[in-house]
């Protein structure tokens, strides 16, 4: 897969493995999951890195996960509308292509700066890193990272953000959290996003959609949202102000945040790798 997708070489660490690269040898000269392991270790290097920078600042990240055409930016729009009196806000857009989403968030005044990841299906934190140096950083309290439109490579990757928030629409089938588990296990929370269509699927059933996730030991918090029209969007509102608050807390304490990442991960992208 990774040969194909690309996932396993980004325009954030291709430098590291191009002539003069740090990364551009190995032992033996040519192991493909060697160059892999070095590139994940790279990558954790450079994400300690930036969750410094957010620390430093007193920043809270938050990467948001989910497959394409979940509503992460329509999301971000109603947040951003609801709490611009309230919180700071900066957003990071990760596409394949375009800057669509990025301009949307700025429609909505507040700052936002796109990836384009090409053919990575997934943002890496050499590629955020770039981003923040676009950013004053002092002048924000939440960080939105908006990841590339994708349920698996994405829960593999440490940015530097503290939060991992997964959503799942109502048109991909209750069924989601069972099929792609990864990106699942790693959420802090997770959202149940257009259900003002539900009248319209019934095929699909909240109760089932939230059993699959507890079935995975999961007990994060199951928000159930909706983007049209005067949705309550009161509790996404509420755990975002006490993410916040916690997270100040930990951050005067000396306590350092770092979010659930996908346990072997790295040997899923040196498998799909070296199989690809």
């Amino acid at each position: 897969m990774c040969d194909t997708c690309g996932c396993n070489i980004t325009p954030g660490n291709q430098h590291l493995i191009e002539t003069g690269g740090v990364q551009e040898k190995t032992e033996d000269g040519h192991s493909a999951v060697t160059v892999l392991k070095k590139l994940l270790s790279a990558n954790d290097h450079q994400a300690m890195h930036n969750r410094h920078h957010f620390d430093v600042h007193g920043v809270l990240a938050i990467n948001l996960m989910s497959s394409p055409g979940s509503g992460k930016t329509a999301l971000l729009e109603k947040t951003i509308e609801q709490l611009r009196d309230t919180f700071k806000i900066a957003v990071i857009e990760g596409d394949l292509e375009t800057e669509n989403d990025a301009q949307r968030i700025r429609n909505k005044g507040v700052e936002a700066i796109q990836i384009v990841t090409g053919t990575a299906c997934h943002l890496d934190a050499h590629m955020v890193h770039d981003a923040l140096h676009q950013i004053n950083l002092d002048d924000i309290d939440i960080l939105f990272i908006e990841n590339v439109g994708n349920l698996v490579c994405p829960a593999s990757f440490d940015l530097g953000h503290h939060l991992n928030v997964t959503l799942l629409s109502v048109t991909e089938g209750d069924d989601k959290p069972a099929k792609y588990p990864v990106m699942f296990r790693v959420a802090d929370m997770v959202l149940l996003t257009k259900i003002d269509l539900l009248p319209y699927l019934d095929d699909f059933d909240v109760k089932r959609a939230e059993q699959s996730l507890r079935q995975l030991a999961s007990d994060v918090p199951f928000i159930s949202v909706s983007n049209k029209g005067s949705s309550d969007l009161t509790d996404w509102f509420g755990w975002l102000q006490s993410q916040v608050k916690q997270q100040n807390k930990k951050r005067l304490s000396g306590k350092i945040v770092r979010p659930t990442i996908q346990t072997g991960g790295g040997h899923f992208h040196e498998h799909s790798h070296s199989h690809g």
